[in-house]
């Protein structure tokens, strides 16, 4: 065992972002998602996987094509639900893409930790389905051990053996996010030395998508799907529900130069506030937004005026959207009418928990490829939304600074800084 007690105290280390792997509704890889992107498409559609005609929101965005089978031993697919798929195949194409070699890696430096808004719950339902069909003779015995949120980041520790710190986090649309952020935490403070973190959603089943519906935070435009999520723009209705996962690895910056590890970006801030307010409403006046992106940004030691690009959470929901502009303009005063900011959840919906480790892995490549996405389906200007949203076409740009936001359910914000080095 190794013994690194005298070093856990060591002064702040910086965070390489070294593997990227994700599976969503734009592909299952990197360069797939980077494909989707550059096309400037929605993938947004009728829902398929249930009858979605019984609900007045009837969109959704899904992952195609996609097989556990193609990545995992056909034996370990079956004790996993799809939740649980997405979230290991998404860190073996990390760990693929970092180029990492764990057996020569000290295992008990590695950790895993990724977050969800809803876990195992629509496994669950299928299950109780079954239940109440045949009795629990019926009922899939790996149900108990994946319903739990927690079973994303275990999996992952089991499949790859590192058993560094491990921690799955449920706070709703900024889960993704918060994984992300304190991996950081884990690897800047000296508690490790490489971590897989990100974020994993499998809510497309009827009871969780009903659920939605019952509290209309969906958009309704049903009859033209693929213009359903239309961030920051007058008509926006609601969020389109997605699924999918993403997953990064972060490794000690030294650590990663000295294996000559290709680097994304650095990671170099996070913040995180709770606007305690109320359980699906934002704050209206976005001042824990607010506060949330200045710790992110005093943590990365970056002032407002050097971010190029703002990644937003941009849900297409009729009060986030103003109120994320609110608080942008809040913190970065005149130079929020100069900096890019766009939202990428016109391509792929709102995948809850995982969509801020989505947007974690584009901000990574904005600074490596010098491109930002537009915000699709942005036709009508709001008035209370009148910042540069990058409108339709992406942008070529020579960022260095990044900074991405996740709000969610229950107030929660979190925001994280890249940088380019």
């Amino acid at each position: 065992m190794s013994d690194h007690t005298a070093t856990m105290r060591a002064p702040r280390r910086r965070v390489a972002i070294t593997g990227i792997g994700c599976v969503m509704p734009l592909g299952t890889g990197v360069e797939a998602m980077w494909s989707g992107l550059r096309a400037e498409q929605s993938v947004v559609r009728a829902g398929t996987r249930f009858d979605t005609s019984i609900f007045r929101s009837q969109c959704a965005a899904e992952v195609d094509g996609f097989n556990a089978e193609d990545y995992l031993d056909p034996r370990r697919v079956k004790r996993l639900d799809r939740f649980g798929q997405f979230s290991v195949v998404s860190a073996q194409l990390a760990l693929k893409d970092s180029g990492l070699d764990l057996d020569t890696e000290d295992r008990e430096r590695v950790g895993a930790m990724m977050g969800t808004a809803l876990g195992g719950i629509a496994y669950a339902e299928l299950q109780a389905a079954k239940f109440m069909r045949g009795g629990l003779r019926d009922v899939d015995a790996t149900l108990a051990l994946a319903v739990f949120g927690g079973s994303s980041s275990c999996n992952i520790a089991i499949e790859f053996g590192v058993s560094g710190p491990n921690c799955t986090n449920a706070m709703s649309c900024a889960s993704g996010a918060i994984a992300i952020g304190e991996a950081f935490r884990q690897i800047r403070d000296g508690y490790a030395d490489i971590m897989i973190a990100g974020g994993s959603e499998s809510p497309l089943a009827t009871l969780c998508f009903g659920a939605f519906a019952l509290i209309r935070a969906m958009s309704t435009r049903n009859d033209d799907p693929q213009h359903a999520s239309r961030p920051f723009d007058r008509d926006r209705d609601g969020f389109v529900m997605g699924e999918g996962a993403s997953v990064l690895i972060l490794e000690e910056w030294d650590h990663a130069v000295a294996r000559g590890a290709r680097i994304y970006a650095e990671l170099a801030g996070f913040g995180t506030t709770n606007d305690a307010h109320h359980m699906t409403a934002p704050l209206p006046s976005g001042a824990q937004a607010a506060r949330c992106m200045r710790q992110a940004l005093a943590d990365a030691g970056v002032t407002p005026e050097q971010v190029d690009y703002i990644n937003a959470h941009g849900s297409s929901t009729p009060l986030n959207d103003p109120t994320e502009t609110t608080a942008i303009r809040t913190v970065f005063a005149d130079h929020a009418y100069r900096v890019p900011v766009s939202s990428t959840k016109g391509y792929y919906g709102h995948a809850l928990g995982a969509s801020g480790a989505f947007e974690a892995a584009i901000s990574a490549l904005v600074l490596q490829r010098g491109w930002i996405p537009p915000t699709l389906n942005l036709t009508t200007p709001d008035p209370e939304c009148d910042l540069d949203y990058v409108p339709n076409t992406g942008r070529d740009l020579d960022a260095r600074v990044v900074l991405s936001n996740s709000f969610g359910f229950g107030g929660i914000n979190a925001s994280l800084v890249f940088r380019k080095d």
